[in-house]
């Protein structure tokens, strides 16, 4: 009964973030008429602002993200067409992203380079747990060995998502809502609902970050015996 309850637990803790994010820019989502432009036109006009030239805004269908490496703020098409609160919220939350890269702060750098280790780690960490039980019967020591590389392989994405927390945080509320503010570009009722899409925003990584933590902490478990 006890397990039973622990596994609720930790799959509302899995499920429920993203669940709530996905709510809150739907929410939102919807056509407004008054907006002078979409979301694709916000994220050119920060960048204007900022006097930040070398950013491309693009659309894309792997979700809204900033790309270091290419230079290029993405939307998903409903964002970068669309005239929605969502829209232009998440345009500006990408921007953020854009701002953190320009400016070289050091948590976004650092959050960079983790990245781009976890992106090799997960091609390592599966061939790691496949070797690891076929090596279990000719050499017990050369196992442990390629199960404890797949563990830390892992590890290195869950520092990556525990990383990338304050780094969606910072360009939410630090970046983004006080471009939002000084440009004035949405009333009272808008920025109050503009608060809660960035935290969204900011919030997307949680479940993940979660999930990864529980899957390091299983393999650990399992390395103790």
């Amino acid at each position: 009964m006890v397990w039973l309850v622990l596994f609720l637990v930790l799959l509302l803790a899995l499920s429920l973030p993203g669940i709530w994010v996905q709510r809150v820019l739907k929410r939102y989502s919807g056509h407004r008429p008054d907006f002078p432009g979409n979301g694709g036109d916000m994220a050119r006009h920060l960048l204007a602002q900022l006097d930040i030239s070398d950013v491309a805004v693009e659309t894309t269908d792997q979700g809204d993200h900033y790309d270091p490496q290419a230079k290029a703020v993405r939307l998903t098409a409903d964002k970068f067409e669309g005239k929605s609160l969502t829209a232009v919220v998440v345009a500006a939350h990408e921007v953020g992203h854009a701002l953190q890269h320009h400016r070289q702060e050091t948590l976004f750098q650092s959050r960079t380079v983790l990245a781009h280790l976890a992106y090799w780690a997960q091609k390592v960490a599966p061939l790691a747990l496949m070797v690891s039980p076929l090596l279990l019967s000719v050499a017990p020591a050369a196992s442990r060995w390629a199960l404890l590389a797949a563990v830390v392989a892992m590890l290195l994405g869950t520092v990556m998502h525990l990383v990338t927390l304050p780094v969606e945080w910072d360009a939410s509320f630090n970046k983004a809502l006080p471009l939002l503010e000084k440009g004035e570009y949405l009333g009272r009722d808008d920025m109050r609902s503009a608060r809660r899409i960035l935290k969204a925003a900011a919030l997307t990584y949680v479940a993940g970050s979660l999930a990864s933590l529980l899957n390091v902490w299983r393999w650990l478990r399992y390395l103790r015996r």
